[in-house]
């Protein structure tokens, strides 16, 4: 298969450009109507990456969205959220008339220099849904959709008034609100979508009992996502949900359970243990195993006889 064409996108004016638009009122930040952007099929090959942030809600949509590993069909209101850096694609239906092409909803789109030297550009990067929106964008009810249009509005509506020195502190406001409502739904969906996380689980937890999984010492985060193909953000916000442990709580947990069984029902040394599940010193293996015990290994064992 051919390697898809990458193509960065360094400043709105230059999004506003390649999607036929007018110029943005505001160099740094711009709503736009999904309504005027044409999607054509010619650039299904192209990869694109951004390097500002984007917020969008699109209804009737019937393009394919790639974002990290998975695919979303727009058949519904989606919300999803792109960070600066994050490699995304479209495909458009072939054939697909320049009418049919167009879409409804909106786009936020915010340069992070917009929000410079304000609080936000450091609380930002703690909005988990830019991380795991590859594998979860957000669906909205009626209501939900409502309150969020309307504070696209009033920024929109803000930043085409008179600029002045308050501008950019209302405008953030605006921002913070949003994505605070976003993180409520966001959690909202966690919870009415408990098939699948429990699915999640079941397959984080046929991982972790796998065979050699922890031949190599304990597995990482990144690792554990990778294999269940979904972010490491992600994983951690189900987990907190379902468990209330973080991930790293949880393959802790379970190296520790593999340890008890392997200290209760078989004849192996601590440190024949200690070498099986990857710990290349044994008194690593036996520090590890008090910390979370508050036993050592011996001690463990000798409870048993």
């Amino acid at each position: 298969m051919k390697e898809k064409e990458l193509h960065r996108i360094t400043t709105i004016a230059e999004f506003h450009r390649i999607r036929g638009l007018q110029p943005p009122a505001h160099p740094l930040i711009s709503v736009v109507n999904y309504a005027d952007v044409i999607l054509s099929p010619e650039n299904n090959h192209i990869n694109w990456m951004l390097d500002y942030y984007s917020i969008s809600l699109k209804r009737d949509v019937v393009v394919k969205f790639r974002y990290g590993q998975q695919k979303y069909d727009y058949d519904e209101g989606i919300m999803y959220f792109i960070a600066p850096g994050q490699v995304f694609n479209i495909e458009v239906p072939v054939p697909l008339g320049e009418e049919q092409a167009k879409r409804s909803g909106w786009m936020l789109l915010l340069h992070p220099d917009f929000f410079w030297n304000t609080a936000l550009s450091k609380n930002i990067k703690q909005y988990e849904y830019f991380g795991y929106a590859t594998n979860e964008a957000l669906f909205l009810s009626e209501k939900e959709e409502a309150t969020i249009i309307n504070i696209i509005q009033n920024i929109r509506h803000e930043y085409n008034s008179n600029i002045d020195k308050f501008t950019q502190q209302i405008i953030v406001s605006h921002i913070e609100t949003l994505l605070n409502y976003a993180d409520r739904f966001y959690n909202r969906q966690f919870i009415t979508r408990k098939i699948t996380n429990h699915q999640v689980l079941e397959k984080l937890e046929a991982l972790l009992a796998s065979e050699g999984l922890f031949a190599d010492g304990i597995p990482s985060v990144q690792l554990i996502s990778e294999r269940l193909n979904i972010s490491p953000n992600y994983l951690s916000s189900l987990l907190k949900n379902l468990t209330g442990q973080s991930t790293q709580q949880h393959i802790q947990n379970k190296l520790i359970n593999i340890a008890k069984q392997k200290l209760s029902t078989t004849g192996l040394s601590v440190n024949e243990v200690a070498y099986e599940l990857g710990f290349e010193h044994p008194q690593s293996f036996r520090k590890f195993f008090k910390a979370k015990t508050n036993m050592s290994p011996v001690e463990f064992r000798e409870s048993f006889n």
